[in-house]
C-alpha cells in the first residue's frame, strides 16, 4: 500500500526510528556492541582527520598523536554512553583499564605502519588510514571483550 503523501506514512518511519534508538539504548550486550562500534566509527573518523593533517611531520608522529587523542575520546565515550558507567566508573579508571588494550592496539597499528611504509615506501595517507583502521577494529574486538566482561565492576560477595 502506498501512502498519498509523505506526512500520512511519517508515522510509521517515526515509529521505526524510535523502535531503532528504543533498541540501541537497552543494555544487553548486543545494544552495548552497538553504541561501542557507533562510538569505534566516530572516533576513527577522529583519528583519520587529525592522521591526515598530522602527517606532514612523519607517520609514525602522526599515527602516536591522532591514536592518543582518538583512543581518550572514545574511552571516555565508552564510559559513559557505551556502558553507561560514568558514575561509577571514574574517569581515570577507565582511561588506565581501556588504555591498557589500547597501548596493545597502537604497538600493533605502528608495527604494521613499519611494515606498509618498508614495503610500500609511497604508500597512500588513505592506504595508511585503511590499513590501520583494519588493525583497529580487530582490536576494537579486543577492546569490547575486556571492558565487557574483563573490568565490569563485580558483584558483592556476601558472607
Amino acid at each position: 500500500m502506498t501512502c498519498p503523501s509523505l506526512l500520512t506514512c511519517r508515522p510509521a518511519v517515526d515509529n521505526a526510528v524510535d523502535n531503532v534508538v528504543a533498541r540501541v539504548r537497552a543494555e544487553d550486550t548486543l545494544a552495548q556492541f552497538a553504541r561501542f562500534v557507533l562510538v569505534g566509527g566516530a572516533t576513527t573518523l577522529v583519528y583519520a582527520v587529525l592522521f591526515t593533517v598530522l602527517e606532514g611531520f612523519g607517520y609514525l608522529p602522526a599515527h602516536v598523536a591522532a591514536t592518543a587523542v582518538s583512543t581518550v575520546l572514545a574511552n571516555e565515550f565508552h564510559r559513559r554512553l557505551t556502558f553507561h558507567a560514568g558514575e561509577r566508573v571514574h574517569w581515570l579508571t577507565a582511561q588506565l583499564e581501556a588504555g591498557g588494550v589500547s597501548v596493545i592496539g597502537l604497538f600493533l597499528t605502528s608495527a604494521s605502519l613499519g611494515v606498509l611504509n618498508a614495503l610500500v615506501p609511497d604508500a597512500s595517507v588513505l592506504a595508511q588510514v585503511a590499513l590501520v583502521v583494519t588493525v583497529t577494529g580487530l582490536v576494537g574486538l579486543m577492546r569490547f571483550v575486556a571492558l565487557r566482561w574483563l573490568f565490569r565492576p563485580r558483584a558483592a560477595r556476601t558472607a
